[in-house]
């Protein structure tokens, strides 16, 4: 359910994209993306940083697209997100000494600290990778294209890499200790 719940901007950004074009498209995904923190915070739960994040870049890339009613802004905006998540887990590798995969997931799963140093990197390469991808095919496709690209083209993308990485990482997983 967590993973439909983050997809709701872009499935309803893709239906206004079909419906009515890309600056309603943009202005719906905009609405969503407000609309989901406020769901979250009306039913009492936390909001992750990385939906503050993606508020922020939704608000400047797609407010700076119907401000200059110029599609481009939209189109960078997986990008920016994309290389600023990636850009997050070089800075804490690097400037913090911290995984901040192994943060995230450390409660859950146990695992040598080469294997999560692995997992960090091989995320700081996809996130690198998606964002060169969808410039590409911004830059090269018609919108169209680009709106496809962007919904199924992503999470397709997204599903191998985490199938892959999960059969590549089920060899390091550790058994927790039962109490």
């Amino acid at each position: 359910m967590k993973f439909l719940f983050d997809l709701f901007p872009v499935i309803l950004f893709f239906v206004a994209f079909k419906v009515a074009g890309i600056y309603a498209a943009t202005a719906v995904a905009i609405a969503a993306t407000f609309a989901q923190i406020g769901w979250l915070k009306l039913r009492g739960k936390a909001v992750d940083k990385m939906m503050w994040v993606s508020l922020a870049v939704i608000v400047l890339f797609g407010g700076a697209t119907l401000a200059f009613q110029n599609e481009t802004f939209i189109k960078w905006k997986p990008t920016v997100l994309y290389w600023l998540f990636g850009g997050a887990l070089l800075v804490g590798e690097f400037v913090f000494g911290k995984n901040l995969i192994k943060s995230m997931l450390g409660g859950e799963i146990r695992m040598p600290d080469h294997a999560w140093r692995k997992l960090n990197w091989s995320w700081i390469g996809f996130f690198a990778f998606m964002g060169v991808a969808n410039l590409y095919v911004a830059y090269n496709f018609a919108t169209d294209a680009w709106v496809n690209f962007k919904l199924f083209g992503g999470i397709g993308l997204m599903l191998a890499f985490v199938l892959a990485q999960g059969f590549f990482l089920a060899k390091y997983v550790e058994e927790k200790p039962s109490s």
